[in-house]
């Protein structure tokens, strides 16, 4: 068996590391041209449901504990003015402890043999070529030809195509992010009120979170409802003015960014998304059940990759009942996922941000 992973996002890796783990032959094609081409996002709360589980599978959960940042489960509310609603430190009994991405990323990319990766391969497109076999493209004009195709490629995939005719649907939220280093020396009321963990400052149909990252950087997701094509063609640091009557400490996570602003607008695949089984060919992670952040995105995407590689590991001599065992208990998994509580509708709904302080205040 050969296995060929498009995308090395945490999904992808996590799938790679299992399969090597189990002599499994897998190469990873993945766009972007080495490991440090761009930030690889912020802070991760890694679940013992399922982030934890995938990383035990990938015999990482050790290098895991190294990575987790103490101090960072505790989680602020506030309103527009900066006043405090919830203030819940984090007092050593939380379940979900904080790593950055780029950091478990990197744990994830070490544990692999070199050449394993691919980088600089971008996929333009995907066509079947029959008995369970695919032919790749590649933007350099070359093509691979697998007979076991995973697409770990995120909202825009290549290969969901194959599989699906689902395409991601605007949520109706644009996020532009900012970055402050040495926050405490260089931006200290922002520090303050950001707090040792996570910050929540909402209102109806707006907010800004941020965390606290390590060496003191504040990492902030500034969001409103707003329609797509909001910000197109101009500066995004124009966001500050929809925050004009907010506390200066909080506006500061927007104005004193030290890195442009960066415009996301955030998608999501239809609750429940599905395909039929086709031979040769699955997805994982965004790829496979896109959804507006809530937590969970980066830990599914894991789980997804730990539970696939063990069933291929499983069954090496019939690989379609392994993606079809993969298949069942993942959409079941996301379809349970996408009913539970929008994460967004308690943020930004008419009673925020006491809605938010009132589901933190009753979390344990």
């Amino acid at each position: 068996m050969t296995v060929t992973i498009i995308g090395a996002g945490l999904g992808g890796l996590v799938l790679a590391r299992v399969l090597h783990r189990h002599g499994i032959l897998v190469t990873v094609y993945e766009a972007e041209p080495s490991p440090a081409a761009r930030r690889q996002g912020g802070m991760l709360d890694i679940h013992p449901w399922n982030g934890q589980p995938a990383l035990e599978a990938a015999g990482l959960i050790e290098g895991f504990r190294e990575l987790v940042l103490p101090g960072r489960e505790s989680y602020r509310v506030v309103d527009r003015n900066g006043a405090v609603l919830t203030d819940r430190p984090d007092d050593g009994t939380g379940e979900r402890p904080e790593v950055q991405r780029g950091e478990l990323r990197q744990l994830l990319l070490d544990s692999l043999p070199q050449g394993v990766i691919r980088w600089g391969h971008k996929v333009t497109g995907v066509r079947p070529l029959g008995d369970g076999c695919h032919e790749v493209s590649l933007a350099d004009g070359a093509n691979v030809v697998t007979s076991l195709l995973v697409g770990a490629d995120g909202a825009w995939s290549r290969v969901r195509p194959v599989l699906s005719d689902a395409s991601p649907s605007y949520v109706g939220f644009t996020v532009v992010e900012t970055f402050l280093f040495d926050g405490d020396a260089r931006h200290p009321a922002a520090a303050k009120v950001v707090g040792a963990g996570s910050l929540f400052a909402l209102a109806p149909g707006k907010g800004i979170l941020a965390h606290r990252e390590s060496g003191g950087t504040l990492h902030a997701y500034t969001q409103l409802r707003k329609p797509s094509d909001w910000l197109d063609g101009t500066d995004p640091a124009r966001v500050i003015e929809e925050f004009a009557d907010w506390a200066p400490e909080l506006t500061a996570l927007i104005t004193g960014s030290d890195v442009p602003p960066v415009v996301r607008r955030l998608f999501t695949l239809p609750a429940g998304h599905r395909w039929d089984r086709i031979p040769g060919v699955t997805l994982l992670g965004d790829a496979a059940h896109l959804m507006p952040p809530n937590g969970e995105g980066a830990n599914l995407a894991m789980l997804d990759g730990a539970e696939l590689g063990q069933s291929l590991a499983a069954h090496p001599d019939d690989v379609e009942t392994a993606l079809a065992e993969y298949e069942k208990a993942m959409f079941e998994r996301a379809a349970a996922e996408a009913d539970d509580e929008d994460i967004y509708a308690v943020m930004f709904g008419d009673d925020a941000p006491h809605s938010m302080a009132a589901l933190l205040t009753g979390a344990e």
